[in-house]
């Protein structure tokens, strides 16, 4: 399956549970780029902390860069589209956005991980409204994950990606 489809959108809207589900109905290989920095340079948040945000950023692009190298099913993290050698990569690339309701996400947001969002919900409504208009002009299409199984919502993304392929 080439090009790779990428799946792009706000913390906690689903990228990693859902995509693992699409890239096994595509029988396509998954990859998430935070779970990539993470077992190359450990935790996000302690990244973030002993090194700072650009330094995440640098690590954060590298990963992106060779995952769409690959085939298969990509998540990106949250910010990575704020980068403009991504936004290039991804004009080539089918991009599904996933978007979530505040209500959806709030439980979401409790476990610790995620740096930017320390004061929960009321800073990932921040982030999430900055990112937004760049979300949705990188993607091809958008597919809400608040309220619906996650195998239903990969089924329509794979049958997507099928169609679009």
């Amino acid at each position: 399956m080439s090009p790779s489809l990428v799946l792009i959108g706000p913390m906690g809207s689903g990228k990693t549970r859902i995509g693992k589900r699409i890239a096994k109905l595509l029988d396509a290989p998954f990859t998430d780029t935070d779970k990539v920095i993470v077992a190359e340079h450990g935790p996000i948040a302690a990244v973030f902390e002993e090194h700072g945000e650009p330094h995440f950023r640098a690590l954060e692009r590298a990963a992106v860069a060779a995952a769409l190298s690959g085939e298969g099913v990509v998540a990106l993290g949250g910010g990575a589209v704020l980068d403009p050698a991504t936004q290039a990569d991804l004009a080539g690339e089918h991009v599904v956005l996933f978007t979530v309701s505040p209500e959806a996400v709030a439980p979401r947001l409790t476990n610790g991980k995620r740096p930017l969002v320390k004061n929960g919900l009321e800073d990932w409504l921040r982030i999430r409204d900055a990112r937004m208009p760049l979300y949705e002009r990188l993607a091809d299409v958008t597919f809400d994950t608040s309220a619906r199984p996650a195998t239903t919502i990969a089924e329509e993304v794979a049958a997507w990606a099928r169609q679009s392929a």
